[in-house]
């Protein structure tokens, strides 16, 4: 079996000091794997080494069987890779709806009345149609995230990184957006403190802590409601 991802000792140094320090995972298809620490803790600066779009000091990536160094490798790798941001005001850049999910499949190729079909196809499969004339930044918070999981949807990535996905969805968006990420048949990984989601989600979990990335158990601890959340896995060292 090839692995999706496969990163050994990653080193990103940001101002002068490590912020991953040899860090290392694997991704195999189908899995959803949680990657969790405190604030500040680098695991946006992962997210962001694993597609290239932080510069690594040391240790080795390579996606989908080919290493990747540089630009021109990673720009190969991207297609199969969807990127959830943290701020999807950060990610929605076009005027409509429709126009930014279809931005995706226009850069893979595809005309634009193929691009209009896969955009309109991946806003019906999340009840989205509706939006397609919309302005984007007229959107609200869960509208918003909800549209940018169309556009990486549009793609057909192979893998999706997920960046605090929950952030700023309400309830009932959240549910929609749960459900699509469910349905996705391919491999994820996910940054997130929402514990919940974490435990619903992930198949596996990881925790970064001083840079460095070690195995943790998904769990609940019961107190007077259950109380899901991860910690580091027995036995497991740096």
């Amino acid at each position: 079996m090839t692995l999706l991802v496969d990163a050994d000792a990653l080193t990103v140094h940001r101002d002068g000091r490590p912020v991953l320090r040899e860090a290392g995972l694997a991704l195999a298809p189908g899995e959803r794997l949680a990657i969790v620490g405190p604030n500040g803790a680098g695991k946006t600066t992962l997210l962001r080494a694993l597609v290239g779009l932080e510069p690594l000091a040391g240790g080795s990536l390579t996606l989908f069987g080919n290493p990747c160094r540089r630009e021109a490798e990673f720009r190969v790798a991207r297609r199969r890779i969807g990127f959830l941001f943290q701020d999807s005001d950060d990610q929605l850049f076009c005027p409509t709806v429709l126009e930014d999910v279809a931005f995706g499949p226009l850069n893979l190729g595809q005309s634009w009345a193929e691009a209009e079909a896969t955009a309109r196809a991946a806003l019906e499969g999340l009840g989205l149609l509706h939006l397609a004339e919309r302005l984007t930044h007229k959107l609200s918070g869960g509208e918003k995230r909800l549209v940018c999981l169309a556009g990486l949807f549009a793609m057909a990535p192979d893998v999706i990184l997920l960046d605090e996905p929950t952030n700023g969805v309400d309830a009932a968006n959240g549910a929609r957006f749960e459900a699509a990420l469910s349905g996705f048949a391919g491999a994820m990984i996910l940054v997130s403190h929402d514990d919940g989601f974490v435990t619903r989600m992930a198949t596996r979990g990881m925790l970064l802590e001083e840079g460095r990335l070690v195995p943790a158990e998904i769990h609940s601890h019961r107190h007077s409601h259950a109380h899901p959340h991860m910690h580091r896995a027995h036995g497991a060292s740096d």
